[in-house]
């Protein structure tokens, strides 16, 4: 039952924290125990399960929220598994390992004075904006009667690291790994105690750098995406003359590659890479869903053109973890992969899992016998400005601007507007909290990407 409750946070402040696909919020300001005890509440009653998994990255504030989390969950009579420290990729497995409805307390990359919540229905079924997080919202503005129940949930601790360990080995044939030399960039992040538990049995020579959890980020911020981070990383695999660089982000849930000359492999190239190897692993009287592979539209055309010539089907989505998530759901796909490192595999129970991806490369460099650098070379088949942010007074009309000047190109609004000129293309997608552009071009070399890129911007001060 919903009623009004002193405790609920102002109705106000669960529209800045409240997001396309999680909650997310600067501790104690905009996310604080009474947030995590209300969404705990709330959450309980929009999943109608039994029990409730939870866990936390290693935030210092995460402990307090998770401890607000359960009194909230238990105040409505739900009990709760307690996975303490864990992955969000774990959490997913949990979700899907135990058929429960989970909840992770991580702000993923962000600095550390943010936390936040990511969530998913059991069998690890997303929970977006359009898939239940404005329900939960409207429950936590109503408030949760707690007197409602005769006894409390109770609290159940359980450690499933071993499990996870066991179902990432899964996906990878480890008899055909080789002594790969690796450097794991953890960032002080979750992925700390992961990373290296899911390595011990592997015949891998690992190096981990900030290791430590330590949810200050006390060496560099844990977003890999940004190039000034992987420094350290590209440093170490040039003194230790190791073959691979992987970085993970705050809650491990991402991983971007850096080869064995230390330079970066972009997300499409490593979906390319992991749709590559499971395509090619698949016998010869695999199903039309089993080649099935979805990869958002910011993708480059490298990754489709990957997945035919390895007998598969490529399918366009949306970008957004909800969105490819939905649609491997529909057509049974078994993998998809976005750009901004996030890789989904059908048989994680549709979820993304950073460490799972690399394991998949891993093997695709052993099995290659060749070094990163040059097995990605065949997959290096155009040039990418990567994603160009711009503030702009009006996005709308920008947009429209844009679409404007290029008539005789094939368009779509499947995501914000994306042209297609045959030789090049290019997607343009409002943010959704800010008065942004992100712009991301495609094409053959980089003289063009950068004039084309040029082009494009000029339209912006033009409208």
């Amino acid at each position: 039952m919903m009623a009004n409750n002193k405790s609920s946070p102002a109705p106000d402040s669960l529209d800045s924290i409240f997001k396309a696909y999680d909650i997310r919020g600067i501790y104690p300001d905009q996310i604080d125990e009474s947030v995590a005890r209300s969404f705990g509440a709330a959450f309980a009653a929009f999943s109608k399960a039994n029990s409730v998994v939870v866990a936390r990255d290693v935030r210092p504030s995460g402990e307090a929220l998770v401890a607000a989390f359960i009194e909230g969950v238990t105040g409505v009579g739900v009990d709760v598994i307690n996975l303490g420290l864990a992955s969000t990729d774990m959490v997913y497995f949990a979700s899907g390992f135990l058929d429960s409805p989970a909840v992770v307390f991580t702000a993923s990359h962000n600095p550390a004075e943010y936390n936040g919540i990511k969530c998913c229905r059991a069998g690890a079924a997303p929970v977006g904006e359009e898939t239940g997080l404005l329900t939960i919202k409207e429950l936590m503005r109503a408030g949760t009667d707690q007197e409602s129940k005769s006894r409390p949930g109770r609290v159940e601790d359980r450690d499933l690291l071993p499990e996870f360990v066991a179902h990432a080995h899964s996906f990878v044939d480890i008899g055909a790994l080789a002594p790969l030399r690796i450097i794991a960039d953890t960032a002080n992040g979750i992925g700390g105690l992961v990373v290296p538990a899911v390595f011990a049995e592997l015949p891998f020579n690992l190096t981990t750098l900030f290791v430590e959890l330590d949810g200050t980020f006390p060496n560099h911020p844990a977003d890999p995406i940004q190039p000034e981070n992987l420094v350290d990383l590209q440093s170490t695999i040039r003194s230790e003359n190791a073959d691979v660089g992987l970085a993970f982000d705050g809650d491990a849930d991402r991983v971007f590659l850096v080869d064995d000359q230390s330079n970066p492999v972009s997300g499409s190239l490593t979906t390319a890479i992991v749709a590559q190897s499971i395509l090619e692993r698949l016998p010869a009287n695999a199903s039309k869903k089993d080649r099935m592979v979805v990869h958002n539209l910011i993708c480059s055309k490298v990754v489709p053109e990957i997945v035919r010539e390895n007998g598969g089907t490529p399918i366009r989505t949306r970008v957004g973890h909800s969105f490819i998530k939905q649609v491997m759901a529909e057509t049974g796909a078994i993998f998809g992969g976005e750009h901004s490192g996030h890789y989904y595999f059908r048989d994680n129970y549709r979820a993304d899992s950073g460490v799972i991806a690399a394991l998949v490369v891993l093997e695709a460099i052993s099995r290659s016998d060749l070094p990163l650098s040059e097995l990605r070379t065949s997959f290096e088949r155009y040039s990418a400005s990567g994603e160009i942010n711009r503030r702009v007074g009006d996005p709308a009309a920008v947009l429209e601007t844009v679409a404007a000047a290029y008539p005789k190109a094939e368009q779509d609004r499947v995501d914000g507007l994306t042209v297609d000129l045959g030789d090049w293309w290019f997607n343009l997608r409002p943010s959704n909290t800010e008065p942004l552009l992100r712009l991301n071009l495609e094409a053959a070399d980089a003289e063009d990407c950068a004039q084309h890129t040029e082009e494009i911007l000029s339209l912006f001060e033009s409208s």
